[in-house]
């Protein structure tokens, strides 16, 4: 097992999964804070480097395209200090990050680990139920529903129509993005069907922000109900066929067995598929209920 201790935080790395806890530091990143601690299965690692420096120097995690629900969202727009995957390393601990860097690379090249993108979230991103206010509003989501509330900032157009509660179900796309210069930034639910989309400042589903402290944090909330809609990347089906396959997992699944190594293998089939993300986690467990009454 590698470790590494510094203020900013500790990593660890036991050959499976690189886990990430923050420090608390005062100088350590909101965002990095109220996200806690993160496991990156190394499935998920397209590779790790160290960046030394004569203050201090960096660690940094790569992950597969489209592996974290947190950097799909914020698309390279996180700012330095609040990306869970860097490490600030204090230079007389330089060997220990060296050390960190070829263990885990070393992995990578014995499991061969495909470094290239993915068609679904291998992270399972924030925590929920998760709550943030910032800018003109306060976002909630408890895992299947966004609630949006509004404050004394907001626009009299949008406060005027009330809170707003929306469905992961029902909606299209939901988009982060960051104050820049002169512009706000905001949080975007988009539902099915909608037509376009005002301003942010008139818009009933969109938190404008207005680039303070708790900003970062929306993206967060973005992660948690991106991570429960279909991944971008996925590939596309239509009705039929996705009613097609989710008869054909679960009546595989609940065929009989006939003895004890048979019970064994079909768990372990829908262990792998559940690990592949071809099973969701409902699903997963209906079919081992139901391969379970069989005996």
């Amino acid at each position: 097992m590698a470790e590494i201790i510094q203020k900013d935080g500790t990593w660890s790395f036991d050959g499976d999964a690189v886990r990430i806890v923050p420090g608390r530091d005062k100088g350590v990143a909101l965002l990095r804070q109220t996200l806690g601690e993160v496991v990156v299965p190394l499935h998920a690692l397209a590779g790790i480097s160290y960046e030394p420096s004569r203050k201090a120097g960096r660690l940094r995690l790569r992950l597969r395209e489209g592996a974290d629900p947190l950097l799909q969202v914020t698309g390279g727009r996180l700012p330095e200090a609040c990306d869970p995957y860097r490490l600030t390393v204090e230079a007389d601990r330089s060997g220990v990050a060296e050390y960190f860097v070829e263990e885990v690379r070393t992995a990578l090249l014995l499991d061969q680990v495909d470094s290239g993108p993915v068609d679904r979230y291998l992270l399972p991103g924030p925590a929920v139920p998760i709550a943030v206010g910032a800018g003109d509003g306060t976002v909630s989501f408890d895992g299947d529903r966004v609630a949006l509330e509004w404050n004394w900032t907001t626009e009299e157009a949008k406060r005027s129509g009330g809170p707003r509660e929306l469905r992961v179900a029902d909606l299209r796309t939901v988009e982060w993005s960051p104050s820049k210069g002169l512009e706000n930034g905001w949080l975007r639910f988009t539902p099915t069907g909608a037509p376009p989309a005002p301003a942010p400042k008139y818009d009933p589903h969109t938190v404008e922000l207005f680039g303070f402290k708790k900003d970062p944090l929306m993206a967060l909330v973005a992660a948690a109900v991106a991570v429960r809609m279909p991944h971008p990347a996925a590939p596309q089906e239509g009705p039929a066929d996705a009613a097609g396959d989710a008869a054909g997992k679960l009546g595989a699944a609940a065929a009989p067995a006939e003895d004890h190594d048979a019970l064994l293998r079909r768990l372990r089939e829908l262990g792998d598929l559940h690990q592949a993300g071809v099973l969701t986690a409902e699903e997963f467990t209906a079919a081992k209920q139901a391969v379970l009454r069989c005996f």
